[in-house]
């Protein structure tokens, strides 16, 4: 009895000692881990995602030994100049775009930039997006912008006009290649295209067949990988990065304000990164 009791008296102490330093490693984990926050400006977010998108394995691979297609957009246009180190005139990669109702500055289309297309990390001026497309095989990359996210889902969400020739635009050309070839779908879009609900119910409604007193669009519900800012900071700083509000005034309307968690020197890393962003102007000015 004497014996067995000693032998429990063992294993409770072991087993103490054991809790004992399983919380003091949880507490040295704990500490190592710091918190910061950063603001960024839609124009911020978008060259964020920019450069992330650059950096992104698909994409370093495709310019290696493959073929990049970058669809128009106004994120598109920070990606564009990313990837080919060249400035492009704000406006001139644009199809479709959202401004005010009334008032607010124009978006200037006279200059228009042809399509970018990149093979091995060439820009090929005389290859079009239709004929790239047609060339497409897997492993290739394909970047196109959206106007709605939803992030619960993964899903994006790209509004298309309803003419009588209308063939759902660069997107219903590509999503079907890149389907049947499978190539990688890149979707570059900030935080402030979060939509509230359910993109399918949404899409849903916008294609159902009810009067519409003024032009309403349908949308192209799309799924690829999607990278908003916090990807972007994922991926290029490997923080965990969650965003806690959004919004503001001074040229920080629709802005994303973001808390960055981990060990110090990332977190610290990815603090350079924001501040080295921070300032981009608009994209219109």
């Amino acid at each position: 009895m004497a014996y067995r009791t000693s032998v429990i008296m063992i294993a409770l102490s072991i087993l103490g000692t054991m809790s004992c330093a399983l919380a003091e490693e949880s507490k040295a984990t704990q500490g190592e881990v710091v918190q910061a926050q950063a603001i960024l400006t839609v124009s911020e977010g978008k060259r964020l995602i920019a450069k992330a998108v650059s950096q992104m394995p698909a994409v370093k691979k495709a310019l290696q030994d493959g073929m990049i297609i970058i669809g128009r957009g106004t994120t598109n246009t920070y990606v564009a100049e990313e990837l080919t180190g060249q400035k492009i005139a704000h406006g001139s990669y644009v199809v479709g775009w959202t401004g005010p109702a009334k008032g607010g500055k124009t978006l200037d289309s006279s200059e228009r930039t042809g399509d970018i297309v990149l093979v091995k990390g060439t820009v090929q001026p005389n290859l079009s997006m239709d004929d790239a497309l047609k060339d497409l095989k897997s492993g290739d990359v394909v970047i196109k912008g959206a106007n709605a996210i939803d992030v619960e889902h993964k899903l994006a969400g790209v509004l298309i006009g309803g003419g009588p020739t209308s063939s759902a635009g660069t997107t219903g050309k590509a999503v079907p290649a890149i389907v049947a070839r499978k190539a990688h779908l890149i979707i570059p879009v900030g935080l402030e295209k979060q939509v509230a609900g359910s993109i399918v119910d949404i899409a849903n409604k916008m294609r159902e067949p009810v009067e519409s007193l003024n032009e309403i669009p349908s949308m192209f519900l799309v799924n690829g990988e999607i990278v908003t800012e916090i990807e972007a900071l994922e991926l290029l700083a490997g923080v965990q990065v969650f965003q806690a509000a959004a919004g503001g005034v001074g040229g920080a309307e629709g802005g994303s304000r973001l808390i960055l968690r981990g060990p110090r020197d990332q977190v610290q890393q990815a603090l350079t990164l924001v501040e080295s962003i921070q300032g981009e102007p608009p994209f219109l000015e």
